[in-house]
């Protein structure tokens, strides 16, 4: 490797330039940002000095949120063209921002006043948006009250993190928080909440700096760092096993990553009924009602040409409940589950089914 001495490896230029070796790699995968050489016999990736100034602008870039396929104008784009992108994404914003604002002060006005088997100590923001996150994917109707688990929330309690699942048979929501401390006897525990209480918990837990979780054989206590104890009201079930379906997931043959906010507007056209059709070839994205095509919201899209169809209400869930400026989603098969999460940020994981759009054109 005479010629490459000079290269530094993943971890030495990912210290260098302040990204993680996940998210170099994250960019390689999406043309951002390529390594200078990759060892054909091992597959590690070596950088150049050179790339150092284009991975620190990725870096802020992605610091100040602007989605990918904006940063690509920035990178690639001439002077007039980054200038237009950066202050287009301020805009933005400042608008979400404020929106952000005006919501926060609203939940903030409507905000209410043996040895355990496992404790753990996580930030009380987290688990209100963990809460907010999977809450949407908990069964409602006739479905809960065939199995009333569904329409429950899992809180699972770790060694390593605390996890919060919800499904309804037509979505997965998972959502993994990093606890400060945590101490479990045994395997993991957790603990059933209904929609209602899991919503009560985060309206409690959102004004905490940080909480504790402690499960034993008598129930679940919530400590605050006020000294305040809850004792939520916890649901009897067994739920369904989700890491046999996350583990059994095939691999991926096609990766879809777009603006959450715009893909979003595209698929919530609220003048359309009926499934909403996605459609790649390309780059391009394409998004279609009643098989005519309504939107074509900037991607990166790799994997042969696919069409997959959704009910819109469903996939709207679960990009509303997604974080972050971009949205990914991994595709195996038209009629497998799709993967729906941040392009850069695995802490949450959501499975939408597709469904079958008998619609002409589709």
């Amino acid at each position: 490797m005479d010629d490459n001495d000079a290269l530094m490896s993943i971890g030495a230029f990912a210290r260098r330039v302040g990204l993680a070796p996940s998210a170099l790699r994250f960019y390689d995968d999406c043309d951002v940002l390529p390594p200078a050489h990759v060892d054909a016999a091992t597959g590690y990736r070596y950088y150049s000095e050179a790339q150092e100034a284009r991975a620190v602008l990725v870096r802020r870039l992605r610091e100040a949120g602007m989605p990918l396929t904006g940063a690509t104008v920035v990178l690639g784009g001439t002077r007039a063209e980054a200038r237009a992108a950066l202050e287009a994404h301020a805009r933005r914003a400042r608008e979400s921002a404020e929106a952000a604002r005006s919501a926060i002060g609203e939940i903030l006005r409507d905000l209410p006043g043996g040895p355990p088997r496992a404790t753990a100590r996580i930030g009380g923001a987290e688990l209100a948006s963990a809460v907010r996150q999977v809450v949407p994917a908990v069964a409602s109707g006739a479905a809960s009250e065939e199995f009333p688990v569904l329409g429950c929330v899992l809180v699972e309690v770790g060694r390593e993190e605390v996890r919060l699942v919800a499904t309804d048979r037509y979505r997965l929501a998972v959502r993994a928080l990093r606890p400060s401390s945590a101490s479990v006897e045994g395997e993991a525990c957790g603990f059933l909440l209904d929609a209602a209480q899991a919503r009560d918990v985060a309206a409690w837990a959102v004004r905490l700096p940080d909480l504790g979780i402690e499960v034993d054989g008598e129930g679940v206590r919530l400590h605050g760092t006020d000294g305040e104890v809850r004792e939520p009201v916890t649901a009897e079930g067994t739920f369904p096993d989700y890491r046999m379906i996350l583990d059994g997931l095939p691999a991926a043959h096609h990766r879809i990553i777009a603006d959450r906010t715009a893909l979003r507007a595209a698929v919530g056209a609220d003048a359309y009924e009926g499934p909403v059709t996605l459609r790649t070839d390309g780059q391009r994205l394409t998004v279609a009602f009643r098989g005519t095509a309504t939107a074509a919201p900037a991607a990166l899209c790799t994997g042969p040409p696919l069409c997959v169809a959704f009910d819109p209400t469903v996939l709207l869930a679960a990009l509303d409940a997604g974080v972050g400026p971009d949205v990914l989603l991994e595709v195996s098969a038209p009629d497998g589950p799709v993967v729906v999460r941040s392009a850069d940020q695995g802490s949450f994981t959501t499975l939408v089914m597709p469904v079958h759009d008998v619609r002409p054109g589709t």
